[in-house]
């Protein structure tokens, strides 16, 4: 995969995101950036008291996030954003337009098991109905791989440069 890429790993919470989003930027020898840290306290004040985000909270937490890949663009990154609507999608190729999305799927109870052992992270595991009730999958039309979440983290990012290396060569060219 070309390393001047900006990647996006998204998915509901628990999926792994910001491991998996690590351990792919130390592949790929290009910065990570925590989607998370993005946020303002109020949108971070409201998850931990388990109220779900509406998308007015959503949309300078994800031009925030779409302006960092902007910055990026040509020297490649990886960020985890959940972006599960396709609008929120659509919002961060606005800003920055070869985005390639990386959708962690995976069990709803692994998911949750994951996110019980969770420490330190304000997500509680009650906003995971939410999340997969808002979560609209990658459509054919967007740049973008689906890669499943279980195994170690070590495996599901090796899957995800297979994914992203097969998805660049089955691209067409400009």
């Amino acid at each position: 995969m070309s390393s001047s890429r900006v990647v996006v790993v998204m998915g509901v919470a628990g999926t792994g995101k910001t491991t998996v989003g690590h351990l792919l930027a130390d592949r790929l020898g290009v910065p990570y950036a925590e989607g998370d840290d993005f946020h303002p306290a109020a949108n971070i004040a409201k998850m931990t008291a388990g109220e779900p985000l509406t998308d007015e909270d959503r949309l300078p937490w994800l031009d925030d996030i779409g302006a960092w890949a902007r910055a990026r663009a040509g020297l490649g990154g990886v960020v985890s954003c959940s972006a599960l609507k396709r609008s929120y999608r659509d919002r961060l190729r606005a800003a920055a337009p070869d985005v390639v999305f990386v959708h962690l799927t995976g069990d709803r109870r692994l998911i949750e098991e994951r996110m019980s052992h969770r420490e330190g992270h304000f997500m509680p595991t009650a906003l995971l109905d939410s999340q997969f009730a808002t979560l609209q999958p990658l459509e054919p039309d967007e740049s973008g791989v689906a890669v499943d979440v279980s195994g170690s983290p070590e495996e599901v990012a090796e899957r995800v440069v297979r994914a992203l290396l097969d998805d660049e060569r089955r691209a067409p060219l400009p």
